[in-house]
Protein backbone atom coordinates (compact mmCIF):
# COMPACT_ATOMS: atom_id res chain seq x y z
CA UNK A 1 0.00 0.00 0.00
CA UNK A 2 1.49 3.56 -1.10
CA UNK A 3 2.45 5.75 2.11
CA UNK A 4 -0.22 8.02 2.27
CA UNK A 5 -2.72 5.73 2.16
CA UNK A 6 -1.18 3.91 4.85
CA UNK A 7 -0.61 6.74 6.65
CA UNK A 8 -4.38 8.06 6.46
CA UNK A 9 -5.22 4.17 8.02
CA UNK A 10 -3.48 5.30 10.77
CA UNK A 11 -4.78 8.33 11.58
CA UNK A 12 -8.23 6.57 10.92
CA UNK A 13 -6.93 4.14 14.00
CA UNK A 14 -5.82 7.27 16.23
CA UNK A 15 -9.29 8.45 15.91
CA UNK A 16 -10.77 5.10 17.21
CA UNK A 17 -8.43 4.97 19.98
CA UNK A 18 -8.95 8.36 21.02
CA UNK A 19 -12.89 7.70 20.87
CA UNK A 20 -12.49 4.49 23.19
CA UNK A 21 -13.52 1.92 20.21
CA UNK A 22 -10.00 0.79 19.07
CA UNK A 23 -10.83 -3.18 19.13
CA UNK A 24 -13.55 -5.06 16.60
CA UNK A 25 -15.91 -1.62 15.79
CA UNK A 26 -16.96 -0.04 12.50
CA UNK A 27 -16.38 2.94 11.01
CA UNK A 28 -17.58 5.80 12.22
CA UNK A 29 -19.89 7.70 9.39
CA UNK A 30 -17.82 10.91 9.57
CA UNK A 31 -14.49 9.35 8.74
CA UNK A 32 -13.58 10.06 5.15
CA UNK A 33 -13.90 7.72 2.46
CA UNK A 34 -10.43 5.20 2.41
CA UNK A 35 -11.54 3.81 -1.14
CA UNK A 36 -13.44 4.54 -4.60
CA UNK A 37 -15.38 1.64 -6.26
CA UNK A 38 -15.46 0.52 -9.52
CA UNK A 39 -17.75 -2.59 -10.20
CA UNK A 40 -16.72 -5.38 -12.64
CA UNK A 41 -19.23 -6.64 -15.00
CA UNK A 42 -20.16 -9.66 -15.83
CA UNK A 43 -20.80 -11.24 -19.20
CA UNK A 44 -24.31 -10.86 -19.18
CA UNK A 45 -26.07 -8.37 -17.58
CA UNK A 46 -28.32 -10.43 -14.82
CA UNK A 47 -25.03 -13.12 -14.20
CA UNK A 48 -24.01 -13.74 -10.80
CA UNK A 49 -20.28 -12.74 -10.65
CA UNK A 50 -17.67 -13.63 -7.78
CA UNK A 51 -14.16 -13.14 -7.68
CA UNK A 52 -11.50 -14.81 -5.98
CA UNK A 53 -7.89 -13.38 -6.43
CA UNK A 54 -6.36 -10.05 -7.24
CA UNK A 55 -2.56 -9.74 -8.82
CA UNK A 56 -0.09 -7.19 -8.30
CA UNK A 57 -1.19 -5.03 -10.79
CA UNK A 58 -5.08 -4.92 -10.08
CA UNK A 59 -6.00 -8.23 -12.39
CA UNK A 60 -9.02 -10.00 -10.81
CA UNK A 61 -10.04 -13.47 -11.47
CA UNK A 62 -13.16 -15.42 -10.97
CA UNK A 63 -16.61 -16.45 -12.48
CA UNK A 64 -19.72 -15.48 -13.88
CA UNK A 65 -23.35 -16.81 -14.80
CA UNK A 66 -24.66 -19.50 -12.12
CA UNK A 67 -23.35 -22.12 -9.88
CA UNK A 68 -23.89 -24.86 -12.71
CA UNK A 69 -24.97 -24.60 -16.90
CA UNK A 70 -23.45 -23.80 -19.63
CA UNK A 71 -23.63 -19.32 -18.85
CA UNK A 72 -20.98 -20.26 -16.04
CA UNK A 73 -17.83 -18.82 -16.74
CA UNK A 74 -13.72 -18.24 -15.86
CA UNK A 75 -13.56 -14.48 -16.13
CA UNK A 76 -10.49 -12.64 -16.08
CA UNK A 77 -11.49 -7.95 -14.72
CA UNK A 78 -8.93 -6.21 -16.24
CA UNK A 79 -9.05 -2.19 -16.89
CA UNK A 80 -13.08 -2.61 -15.99
CA UNK A 81 -13.21 -4.85 -19.21
CA UNK A 82 -14.09 -8.65 -18.49
CA UNK A 83 -13.03 -11.97 -20.89
CA UNK A 84 -13.98 -15.07 -20.76
CA UNK A 85 -11.00 -17.78 -20.63
CA UNK A 86 -13.29 -20.45 -22.31
CA UNK A 87 -13.42 -24.24 -21.07
CA UNK A 88 -11.36 -27.18 -21.59
CA UNK A 89 -12.54 -29.35 -24.77
CA UNK A 90 -16.03 -30.71 -24.63
CA UNK A 91 -16.91 -29.14 -21.79
CA UNK A 92 -19.84 -26.15 -20.91
CA UNK A 93 -18.52 -24.66 -17.26
CA UNK A 94 -15.20 -23.27 -15.54
CA UNK A 95 -14.42 -21.06 -12.89
CA UNK A 96 -11.24 -18.97 -12.47
CA UNK A 97 -9.66 -19.42 -8.79
CA UNK A 98 -6.22 -17.78 -8.92
CA UNK A 99 -3.41 -15.70 -10.76
CA UNK A 100 0.02 -14.79 -10.84
CA UNK A 101 1.58 -11.47 -11.58
CA UNK A 102 2.49 -13.15 -14.53
CA UNK A 103 -0.82 -13.07 -16.08
CA UNK A 104 -1.10 -17.06 -15.47
CA UNK A 105 -4.89 -18.42 -14.29
CA UNK A 106 -6.03 -21.10 -12.82
CA UNK A 107 -9.03 -22.56 -11.88
CA UNK A 108 -11.78 -25.55 -13.03
CA UNK A 109 -13.31 -27.03 -15.52
CA UNK A 110 -15.20 -29.70 -16.93
CA UNK A 111 -14.23 -31.72 -19.51
CA UNK A 112 -16.77 -33.99 -20.66
CA UNK A 113 -17.72 -35.84 -17.17
CA UNK A 114 -15.02 -35.11 -15.70
CA UNK A 115 -13.35 -31.65 -14.15
CA UNK A 116 -10.30 -31.04 -13.97
CA UNK A 117 -8.01 -28.46 -12.79
CA UNK A 118 -6.41 -25.98 -15.91
CA UNK A 119 -3.91 -23.22 -16.45
CA UNK A 120 -4.78 -20.59 -18.66
CA UNK A 121 -2.50 -17.80 -20.51
CA UNK A 122 -2.91 -15.16 -22.90
CA UNK A 123 -0.54 -17.50 -25.45
CA UNK A 124 -1.50 -20.65 -25.16
CA UNK A 125 -5.19 -20.58 -23.94
CA UNK A 126 -6.66 -23.31 -21.92
CA UNK A 127 -4.47 -26.35 -20.16
CA UNK A 128 -5.52 -29.58 -18.64
CA UNK A 129 -3.41 -29.78 -15.34
CA UNK A 130 -4.04 -33.96 -14.90
CA UNK A 131 -4.54 -35.75 -11.97
CA UNK A 132 -2.64 -38.04 -9.57
CA UNK A 133 -2.25 -41.48 -11.38
CA UNK A 134 -5.63 -43.07 -11.38
CA UNK A 135 -7.86 -40.51 -10.63
CA UNK A 136 -10.34 -39.00 -12.73
CA UNK A 137 -10.96 -35.30 -11.73
CA UNK A 138 -8.55 -32.13 -10.24
CA UNK A 139 -9.18 -28.55 -8.88
CA UNK A 140 -6.57 -25.79 -8.91
CA UNK A 141 -7.08 -23.06 -6.85
CA UNK A 142 -3.78 -20.97 -6.13
CA UNK A 143 -0.30 -19.86 -8.14
CA UNK A 144 2.50 -18.44 -7.28
CA UNK A 145 4.96 -16.40 -9.43
CA UNK A 146 7.61 -19.66 -9.64
CA UNK A 147 4.58 -21.13 -11.56
CA UNK A 148 3.83 -23.97 -8.72
CA UNK A 149 0.00 -24.63 -8.66
CA UNK A 150 -1.86 -26.31 -5.78
CA UNK A 151 -5.48 -28.03 -5.53
CA UNK A 152 -6.92 -31.31 -5.60
CA UNK A 153 -6.79 -34.47 -6.95
CA UNK A 154 -9.63 -36.66 -6.68
CA UNK A 155 -10.90 -40.49 -7.67
CA UNK A 156 -10.80 -44.00 -6.31
CA UNK A 157 -8.87 -43.19 -3.12
CA UNK A 158 -10.54 -40.09 -2.24
CA UNK A 159 -9.88 -36.14 -2.42
CA UNK A 160 -6.10 -35.09 -1.96
CA UNK A 161 -4.33 -32.44 -1.63
CA UNK A 162 -1.61 -31.47 -4.43
CA UNK A 163 0.98 -29.50 -5.64
CA UNK A 164 1.80 -28.99 -9.54
CA UNK A 165 5.51 -27.82 -9.92
CA UNK A 166 6.17 -25.46 -12.84
CA UNK A 167 7.17 -27.96 -15.37
CA UNK A 168 3.29 -29.27 -14.20
CA UNK A 169 4.63 -32.63 -12.28
CA UNK A 170 1.85 -33.34 -9.70
CA UNK A 171 2.95 -34.32 -5.89
CA UNK A 172 0.56 -35.54 -3.45
CA UNK A 173 1.03 -33.97 -0.46
CA UNK A 174 -1.17 -36.73 1.87
CA UNK A 175 -3.18 -35.83 4.59
CA UNK A 176 -3.09 -35.38 8.35
CA UNK A 177 -3.02 -38.52 10.91
CA UNK A 178 -5.97 -40.60 10.96
CA UNK A 179 -7.49 -37.91 7.92
CA UNK A 180 -8.77 -39.60 4.59
CA UNK A 181 -9.15 -36.33 2.45
CA UNK A 182 -7.29 -33.07 1.84
CA UNK A 183 -7.28 -30.00 -0.19
CA UNK A 184 -4.86 -27.19 -0.61
CA UNK A 185 -6.00 -23.52 -1.01
CA UNK A 186 -3.18 -21.57 -1.30
CA UNK A 187 0.97 -21.10 -1.93
CA UNK A 188 3.46 -18.56 -1.15
CA UNK A 189 6.41 -17.45 -3.16
CA UNK A 190 8.66 -19.69 -1.07
CA UNK A 191 6.16 -22.61 -1.65
CA UNK A 192 4.25 -23.30 1.17
CA UNK A 193 1.09 -24.44 1.35
CA UNK A 194 -2.16 -24.15 3.66
CA UNK A 195 -6.11 -26.05 3.19
CA UNK A 196 -7.80 -28.16 5.42
CA UNK A 197 -7.52 -31.91 6.22
CA UNK A 198 -9.55 -34.26 7.85
CA UNK A 199 -7.74 -36.53 10.86
CA UNK A 200 -8.05 -37.88 13.89
CA UNK A 201 -9.60 -35.32 15.25
CA UNK A 202 -11.62 -33.96 12.72
CA UNK A 203 -11.26 -31.53 10.04
CA UNK A 204 -8.31 -28.91 10.18
CA UNK A 205 -6.39 -26.97 8.75
CA UNK A 206 -2.92 -27.06 7.69
CA UNK A 207 0.43 -25.60 6.85
CA UNK A 208 2.50 -27.62 4.31
CA UNK A 209 6.35 -27.41 3.29
CA UNK A 210 8.12 -29.02 1.21
CA UNK A 211 10.85 -29.85 4.53
CA UNK A 212 8.58 -30.62 6.79
CA UNK A 213 5.24 -32.22 5.38
CA UNK A 214 1.89 -31.10 7.06
CA UNK A 215 1.37 -29.72 10.17
CA UNK A 216 -1.72 -29.41 11.79
CA UNK A 217 -2.53 -26.05 12.86
CA UNK A 218 -5.67 -26.69 15.43
CA UNK A 219 -8.48 -24.62 15.81
CA UNK A 220 -9.26 -21.91 18.28
CA UNK A 221 -10.31 -23.34 21.91
CA UNK A 222 -13.41 -25.49 21.94
CA UNK A 223 -13.84 -25.86 18.39
CA UNK A 224 -13.95 -28.63 16.87
CA UNK A 225 -12.70 -28.07 12.67
CA UNK A 226 -10.58 -25.39 11.04
CA UNK A 227 -9.92 -24.25 7.34
CA UNK A 228 -6.75 -22.40 6.40
CA UNK A 229 -8.05 -20.17 3.33
CA UNK A 230 -4.66 -18.11 2.55
CA UNK A 231 -0.91 -17.51 3.44
CA UNK A 232 1.49 -14.37 3.07
CA UNK A 233 5.36 -14.27 1.88
CA UNK A 234 5.98 -14.24 5.69
CA UNK A 235 4.18 -17.47 6.13
CA UNK A 236 1.20 -15.60 8.16
CA UNK A 237 -1.85 -17.79 7.71
CA UNK A 238 -5.40 -17.03 7.54
CA UNK A 239 -9.24 -18.80 7.56
CA UNK A 240 -11.83 -19.87 9.47
CA UNK A 241 -12.28 -22.40 12.91
CA UNK A 242 -15.86 -23.44 13.65
CA UNK A 243 -17.62 -25.05 16.64
CA UNK A 244 -20.62 -24.52 19.26
CA UNK A 245 -20.17 -21.33 18.83
CA UNK A 246 -20.26 -20.93 14.94
CA UNK A 247 -17.23 -19.81 12.71
CA UNK A 248 -14.83 -17.51 13.50
CA UNK A 249 -11.83 -15.65 11.45
CA UNK A 250 -8.38 -16.41 12.74
CA UNK A 251 -5.05 -15.33 12.13
CA UNK A 252 -2.27 -17.91 12.62
CA UNK A 253 1.72 -17.29 13.14
CA UNK A 254 4.65 -19.85 13.90
CA UNK A 255 5.11 -17.88 17.04
CA UNK A 256 1.81 -17.14 18.32
CA UNK A 257 -0.45 -20.18 17.27
CA UNK A 258 -3.81 -19.53 15.99
CA UNK A 259 -6.00 -16.19 16.96
CA UNK A 260 -9.36 -15.07 16.99
CA UNK A 261 -9.97 -12.04 14.77
CA UNK A 262 -12.96 -11.46 16.34
CA UNK A 263 -16.71 -10.06 14.88
CA UNK A 264 -18.31 -6.94 14.32
CA UNK A 265 -20.55 -5.90 17.48
CA UNK A 266 -23.73 -7.80 17.36
CA UNK A 267 -21.92 -10.63 15.14
CA UNK A 268 -22.07 -14.70 15.13
CA UNK A 269 -19.40 -15.39 12.62
CA UNK A 270 -16.27 -14.52 10.85
CA UNK A 271 -14.20 -15.99 7.84
CA UNK A 272 -10.91 -14.57 7.02
CA UNK A 273 -10.32 -14.99 3.05
CA UNK A 274 -7.38 -13.01 2.23
CA UNK A 275 -3.97 -11.68 3.25
CA UNK A 276 -1.71 -9.96 1.95
CA UNK A 277 2.07 -9.28 2.63
CA UNK A 278 1.87 -6.34 5.00
CA UNK A 279 -0.57 -8.76 6.82
CA UNK A 280 -3.60 -6.73 5.77
CA UNK A 281 -6.45 -9.17 6.28
CA UNK A 282 -10.01 -9.29 4.17
CA UNK A 283 -13.14 -11.06 4.71
CA UNK A 284 -16.19 -11.00 6.39
CA UNK A 285 -18.33 -10.61 9.27
CA UNK A 286 -22.20 -10.88 10.37
CA UNK A 287 -23.72 -8.14 12.14
CA UNK A 288 -27.57 -8.08 13.38
CA UNK A 289 -27.85 -6.14 9.57
CA UNK A 290 -26.37 -9.33 7.43
CA UNK A 291 -22.92 -9.83 6.91
CA UNK A 292 -20.70 -7.38 5.82
CA UNK A 293 -16.87 -7.00 4.08
CA UNK A 294 -14.40 -6.09 6.20
CA UNK A 295 -10.69 -5.31 6.67
CA UNK A 296 -8.48 -6.33 9.76
CA UNK A 297 -5.66 -3.56 9.56
CA UNK A 298 -4.21 -5.58 12.45
CA UNK A 299 -5.27 -8.44 14.54
CA UNK A 300 -7.41 -5.92 16.95
CA UNK A 301 -8.77 -3.88 14.44
CA UNK A 302 -11.61 -4.93 12.15
CA UNK A 303 -13.31 -2.38 10.16
CA UNK A 304 -16.65 -2.20 8.70
CA UNK A 305 -15.77 -1.46 4.59
CA UNK A 306 -18.76 -0.30 4.47
CA UNK A 307 -17.82 2.78 5.84
CA UNK A 308 -14.75 3.10 4.44
CA UNK A 309 -15.85 3.48 0.74
CA UNK A 310 -17.15 5.91 -1.59
CA UNK A 311 -19.66 5.45 -4.68
CA UNK A 312 -21.38 2.87 -3.78
CA UNK A 313 -25.24 2.70 -4.45
CA UNK A 314 -27.42 3.52 -1.67
CA UNK A 315 -28.46 0.66 -0.15
CA UNK A 316 -25.96 -1.49 -1.87
CA UNK A 317 -23.96 -3.78 1.09
CA UNK A 318 -20.73 -5.21 0.73
CA UNK A 319 -20.89 -8.91 1.80
CA UNK A 320 -17.84 -9.97 1.83
CA UNK A 321 -13.93 -9.16 0.58
CA UNK A 322 -12.13 -11.93 -0.84
CA UNK A 323 -8.73 -10.64 -1.33
CA UNK A 324 -6.36 -7.90 -1.08
CA UNK A 325 -3.10 -6.94 -2.85
CA UNK A 326 0.27 -4.81 -2.01
CA UNK A 327 -1.04 -1.97 -3.16
CA UNK A 328 -4.36 -2.43 -0.84
CA UNK A 329 -6.78 -3.26 -3.74
CA UNK A 330 -9.60 -5.43 -2.72
CA UNK A 331 -11.89 -7.31 -4.33
CA UNK A 332 -15.19 -7.86 -2.63
CA UNK A 333 -18.80 -9.14 -3.35
CA UNK A 334 -22.18 -7.53 -2.81
CA UNK A 335 -25.28 -9.48 -2.31
CA UNK A 336 -25.74 -13.11 -1.12
CA UNK A 337 -29.16 -12.12 0.00
CA UNK A 338 -31.61 -12.82 -3.07
CA UNK A 339 -31.56 -15.39 -5.51
CA UNK A 340 -30.20 -15.70 -8.80
CA UNK A 341 -32.56 -14.50 -11.46
CA UNK A 342 -34.16 -17.38 -13.55
CA UNK A 343 -34.61 -17.58 -17.25
CA UNK A 344 -37.70 -18.85 -18.75
CA UNK A 345 -36.88 -22.90 -19.40
CA UNK A 346 -33.86 -22.58 -16.87
CA UNK A 347 -33.47 -25.43 -15.41
CA UNK A 348 -30.10 -24.64 -12.93
CA UNK A 349 -28.89 -24.91 -9.61
CA UNK A 350 -29.88 -21.46 -8.39
CA UNK A 351 -27.75 -19.65 -5.91
CA UNK A 352 -27.04 -16.05 -4.53
CA UNK A 353 -26.96 -13.46 -6.70
CA UNK A 354 -23.75 -11.55 -6.19
CA UNK A 355 -21.84 -8.55 -7.72
CA UNK A 356 -18.09 -8.26 -7.91
CA UNK A 357 -16.61 -4.72 -6.41
CA UNK A 358 -12.98 -3.13 -6.91
CA UNK A 359 -11.69 -0.88 -4.32
CA UNK A 360 -9.41 1.13 -4.73
CA UNK A 361 -7.38 3.22 -1.99
CA UNK A 362 -7.86 7.04 -2.66
CA UNK A 363 -4.63 8.65 -3.16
Amino acid sequence: MRTHTKLRVSLLLAVFTLAGAIALQPVASQVAPLFTVLELGGLTVDSVRVARKISANGQVVGRTGYITGSDTGAVLWMGGGVEALGTLPGGDYSAAFALNDLGKVVGTSNSGNTVRAFVWTTASGMSDLGTLPNDSGSEAFDINNRGEVVGTSSGPEGIRAVLWNSEGAIQNLGQLPGGELSRAFAINESGQVVGTSTSSSGMRAFLWTSGGGMQNLGTLPGDTGSEALDINNSGQVVGYSIGPNGARAFLWTSSGGMQNLGTLPGGTYSKASGINNLGQIVGTSGTPNGPRAVLWTSPAVMLDLNSLVSGLSPGLKLSEAQCINELGLIAALSGGGERAPTAAGDNHEQEHFYRVFLLTPIQ
